[in-house]
């Protein structure tokens, strides 16, 4: 947007989008007057998307259509009595501003001298010389409009960021870095901040626990205010979050990164039997131990691996576990005598296929059995068994029941509730945002990155890394009054561990294009190697707590696209 200050109460600007509208929201603007009629442009957003997208973020919205070069007294009428009864501050505008300076000038007219209704005018960049004999013609006095409102009586805040795990620090840091006195909150309940790529690691007996831990207040930005406490509502009509104690939280941008829920309850029986009778979870940093302990105490009998439907965070996780344990099994001489299965609710092993053939080879060294369309449904850890639902070829489904002596189970996820149940929420639950500028569809001072979005990349810690400058930019320029043009590429990495000492490094972006960060001489993606070892093992945890964490952008850039054309 390019808004031009006309008085205290009224900005003007060039044509609007309903995203702009949630910019000018976050700058505090009460109200919009759309002086600009339908159809003048194929580009141009109808009234009625305008007057939604207005409700929406909770501001009064007025259509008083204009002709250029035939503004009736009528209008100017209709426009003196919008800006007598509209709370301010006001935002008018039609496809370049003149009209909407020209309907002030004229409302003005008798109120305010002719010479300095021009030079204002003037001074905004619009000529309105020529408007002079029929300012001096005019009569009458009009109001300027009330006083500007204050708003609610709640804090405010330049940046609200709802989540203090790896997406909401790493934002509030590279913000930080680029405006160094913005006035940002970090929302989050937990008092431990936790490095989880590293938990598959801790359950193959790589890692320990402590090395994936910090506490959170070391993590934090200090520039940064810690609210210690959860979410429990958004209201983006008021431009608030509501926090579970029902203090209100004001914000001009909001940024949504609450991380997904682990739907353990879905799994009927589970949450009985975690972390005993040999069922256990590297999605859980306090379950990652029991692994490697089952991993180690497992002589012989069948070891069960489970991945439900999409989405999940970090996709190969589920298979990282098993490749690590059958390793460990094979490395002991033990595994001849363990059967190891893979039960999949997907149709194949990895989303992408270049990376297919070389985890193909690991299930065959290890003899794995997999087991497509079959999703955990119920688990009874006493009895050691567990029931899938499998999918036939013919569309229907039927209950499978299987003993185990161990379970390692990667349970469902879907947004948090308080997500799930707001308005940022699209049909299936996850935050509604624009999958190139991860601006909200709906909001447009609402930005989101992370597990909790409905952008089709992979839920991994790298993704996020690519995200935080598409994300900041934006902010940065609606903060400004300008539209977001970074874009995110859907980059993700998911280095899938198939031995200890050997990774396949898997990178790609939106629609599984491959987005390698290495050449192939030093690195090559499609192939297990030492060298994504040693990346994954040496060099991305400190890159994680000492770059990523810092706001130090290394090695990633956000895409840019054209800037709207009004």
């Amino acid at each position: 947007m390019d808004l031009k200050k006309i008085s205290p109460l009224l900005s003007v600007s060039p044509q609007i989008t309903p995203q702009d509208i949630g910019i000018a929201s976050a700058q505090g603007f009460k109200a919009i007057i759309n002086n600009r009629p339908d159809n003048e442009a194929n580009d141009q957003p109808t009234a009625a998307e305008l007057k939604a997208a207005a409700e929406r973020h909770g501001m009064e919205y007025r259509d008083i259509p204009v002709i250029p070069g035939k503004i009736t007294d009528e209008e100017v009428s209709a426009f003196k009595d919008a800006l007598a009864s509209m709370d301010g501050p006001i935002l008018a505008f039609c496809r370049t501003g003149n009209r909407s300076t020209t309907l002030w000038a004229l409302s003005e007219a008798g109120h305010i001298a002719t010479d300095s209704i021009v030079q204002t005018a003037e001074n905004a960049g619009y000529d309105l010389s020529a408007l002079r004999p029929r300012l001096d013609d005019a009569v009458g006095a009009a109001a300027s409009g009330g006083a500007v409102a204050t708003g609610s009586s709640t804090r405010s805040h330049d940046v609200v960021i709802v989540g203090g795990g790896t997406a909401g620090i790493a934002t509030a840091s590279s913000l930080l870095r680029r405006r160094a006195d913005l006035d940002i909150v970090i929302v989050e309940p937990q008092e431990n901040h936790f490095y989880q790529p590293g938990w598959t690691l801790v359950g193959g007996g790589i890692f320990t626990q402590q090395q994936t831990t910090r506490p959170t207040g070391r993590v934090m930005p200090k520039q940064v205010t810690w609210i210690r406490s959860a979410v429990a509502e958004f209201d983006p009509k008021a431009n608030q979050v509501v926090l579970e104690d029902g203090e209100r939280i004001g914000y001009r941008i909001l940024v949504a990164a609450p991380g997904l829920k682990l739907d353990w309850e879905r799994i009927e029986g589970l949450e009985d039997t975690l972390g005993k009778g040999g069922v256990t979870s590297n999605y859980r940093f306090d379950l990652a131990p029991y692994t490697w302990q089952l991993v180690q105490g497992l002589k012989s009998g069948t070891a069960l691996f489970s991945q439900p439907p999409m989405p999940i965070k970090c996709a190969g996780a589920p298979q990282k576990a098993m490749y690590l344990s059958a390793d460990h099994w094979l490395r002991q001489g033990t595994l001849k005598d363990i059967d190891v299965e893979f039960n999949c609710a997907a149709p194949g092993l990895f989303g992408v296929a270049d990376y297919v053939p070389a985890l193909m080879e690991y299930v065959g060294k290890y003899d794995i059995e997999l087991c497509f369309q079959e999703n955990l449904v119920a688990v009874d850890g006493a009895a050691k068994k567990a029931w899938f639902e499998r999918t036939k070829e013919d569309g229907s489904t039927e209950r499978v029941e299987k003993s185990f002596d161990m379970l390692h189970v990667t349970p469902p996820q879907c947004a948090p509730d308080f997500v799930r149940n707001s308005p940022l929420a699209n049909a299936d639950g996850w935050i509604d945002v624009d999958s190139e500028t991860l601006q909200h569809v709906s909001y447009g001072n609402i930005f989101a990155l992370g597990d909790a979005t409905n952008t089709p990349n992979a839920k991994t810690a790298a993704a996020v890394r690519a995200q935080v400058p598409a994300v900041c930019e934006n902010i940065v320029a609606a903060l400004d009054g300008h539209e977001a043009t970074a874009t995110y590429n859907g980059y993700g990495s998911c280095p899938l561990t198939v031995e200890r000492g050997k990774i396949v490094l898997a990178e790609f972006g939106y629609g599984g294009k491959l987005l390698p960060t290495f050449p192939t001489w030093l690195m090559e993606g499609r192939k297990a190697t030492w060298m994504a070892w040693v990346l994954k093992t040496r060099i991305l945890p400190p890159m994680y707590w000492y770059v990523m964490l810092k706001g130090r952008e290394w090695m990633v850039k956000a895409g840019v696209k054209p800037r709207h054309q009004n």
